[in-house]
This record gives structure tokens, C-alpha cells and sequence, in this order.
């Protein structure tokens, strides 16, 4: 009975262990997912910036810029987890692009979701592992871009769409997005009002196209790293639940085992007090 009672304590002991770490877990995601979520606020004010920028100037260039003739080629921008204990985060987004990956150029983010699509038969032509803190974003989505840039100049592809997921009223969702060609937003041409450029229209759209795009692509970035923390969180909700109840079971199986010590102890005393009271009686 004591030893059972041991394991039963040492059972306990680790489950609260688990529930440290569960805890330490779920506020390191919610730090991360809140911090994305204030710098996606700031990337778009960035972006609608850079928008209001292209409007005004495109215009003036639209008569004189020639329809770009691209290839036909498509690659995928895949946002995976990076890291596990995310639930079907992986899962979900693989699912969505199954019918495509067979003629796509499939350029995939996160380690975790790596694994996983190789598993299921799925080689990425690019992977990239996805920074631990937002704040790294920026320069990650430079190297994207780059590598975006090669695949366009080789011929090998001419469009560009990004899957990713993102978390709306606590809940997962895949979205898929263009990336490439660059959808640049137009605005009505008013001559009279024409912006002041220090460059020519045509090379001030191309380098505001750039910055727009590098935009596009942080913005996507966040909200996936955001997304993969708040499904962590949700993930780390559920595994509490199952920690407690099993806690609570484990604590009542203690205090009947302990009563149970108690009760054989009471009556081997109770036994051992009889014996000698009939060996004084002889």
C-alpha cells in the first residue's frame, strides 16, 4: 500500500511538472502573437502608405508601360509551423494545395511543416526556417523576395500565390493570395496635381512596386507567425484541460489511497491489541 501510494504522489508531482511547462508555453506564444499583431498593424499602415504612393504615380506611366509577357509558371509561397504542439496547423495548409503541388514551384516555410510534407510525399524546391521573433520578419521577407526574383528573371515562373493561415475569432483559417503579378492599386490621374519625382515615373513605380511587394510579403509573414502562436495557445488550452482533469483524478486516487494506509494501519493495531489481550487473559 505505501508503495502505491508513492507512485500515485510521483504521478502527481510530474503532471504538475507538465503543467509548469504547458504554462511557460502558452505565455511565450502569447507574447509572440501579440507582438505580430501590433507590427501587422504597423506593416499595413506601411503598405497603405506605399499604395497611396503607387496610385498617384501609375497613372502618369500606364500609356507607356508595355504589358509584361510572362511565363506561365506558378510557384507557392506555403506557410507552415516552424515548431510542434501547434495542433493540424500544418496539417490544414498541406491539405489545401495537394492538387497543385505536382506542377507548381513549391517554396515552403517552417521546419515542423516541412517534415510533414515530406512524409506525405511533398519535396519543396526552396524551404526556409521561419524567425523565432517577429521582429526578425523584415529581413526574412528580403529573403524571399530574393529568391522570388530569381525564380521570375530564370523564365521558370510568372505568377506567384501565397498560402498561409490565418486565426480569425479563434478559429484557423487558409487563405491563398497573389503575390506576383504585383496587384498595384490605381487611382484616378489628375495632371494638376501631379507629385513632385525626382526620378523618372517608370523607375519611381518599379522601386515602389519592389517596396510594396516586400510589404505584401511581411504582412503574410506575421499573420502566419501570429496564426502558428495562437494555434500553439489553443493547442496548449486543450492540453490544461486534459492536465487538470488528470490532476484531479490522480489527487483523489491519493487521498483514497492514503485513507486506505490509514485504515489497514487502524486495523492491524486494532488486531495486534486483541492478540495481546488474549495472551494476557491465558
Amino acid at each position: 500500500m505505501t508503495e502505491r501510494l508513492a507512485d500515485v504522489t510521483a504521478r502527481i508531482d510530474g503532471i504538475k511538472q507538465l503543467d509548469t511547462v504547458v504554462n511557460a508555453m502558452t505565455g511565450m506564444a502569447a507574447v509572440r502573437a501579440r507582438v505580430a499583431r501590433e507590427q501587422i498593424a504597423a506593416v499595413d499602415s506601411y503598405t497603405a502608405s506605399i499604395a497611396a504612393a503607387v496610385g498617384r504615380v501609375l497613372p502618369l506611366t500606364l500609356a507607356s508601360m508595355p504589358e509584361p509577357d510572362l511565363p506561365g509558371g506558378l510557384a507557392l509561397l506555403v506557410f507552415t509551423a516552424e515548431q510542434g504542439f501547434a495542433g493540424a496547423f500544418s496539417e490544414r495548409v498541406l491539405d489545401t494545395i495537394e492538387g497543385d503541388v505536382a506542377a507548381a514551384e513549391l517554396l515552403l516555410v517552417g521546419t515542423r511543416g516541412k517534415a510533414i510534407a515530406e512524409s506525405r510525399g511533398i519535396h519543396p524546391a526552396w524551404s526556409a526556417v521561419m524567425p523565432s521573433h517577429s521582429p526578425g520578419i523584415p529581413k526574412f521577407a528580403d529573403h524571399i523576395l530574393h529568391q522570388i526574383r530569381q525564380l521570375i528573371d530564370s523564365g521558370r515562373i510568372g505568377h506567384v500565390d501565397a498560402v498561409y493561415t490565418d486565426w480569425i475569432a479563434g478559429a484557423a483559417q487558409v487563405r491563398r493570395q497573389q503575390l506576383f503579378p504585383v496587384d498595384l492599386p490605381v487611382t484616378s490621374a489628375d495632371r494638376s496635381t501631379a507629385p513632385l519625382m525626382n526620378l523618372p515615373a517608370a523607375q519611381l513605380v518599379a522601386a515602389l512596386g519592389d517596396d510594396y511587394f516586400h510589404a505584401c510579403i511581411c504582412n503574410i509573414a506575421l499573420h502566419a507567425y501570429a496564426a502558428e502562436n495562437e494555434a500553439r495557445m489553443a493547442a496548449m488550452a486543450a492540453a490544461r484541460s486534459q492536465i487538470e482533469r488528470e490532476l484531479s483524478e490522480n489527487q483523489a486516487l491519493e487521498r483514497r489511497v492514503r485513507q486506505e494506509a490509514i485504515t489497514a494501519e487502524i486495523i492491524e493495531l486494532a488486531t495486534g491489541e486483541q492478540a495481546g489481550r488474549a495472551n494476557r487473559k491465558r
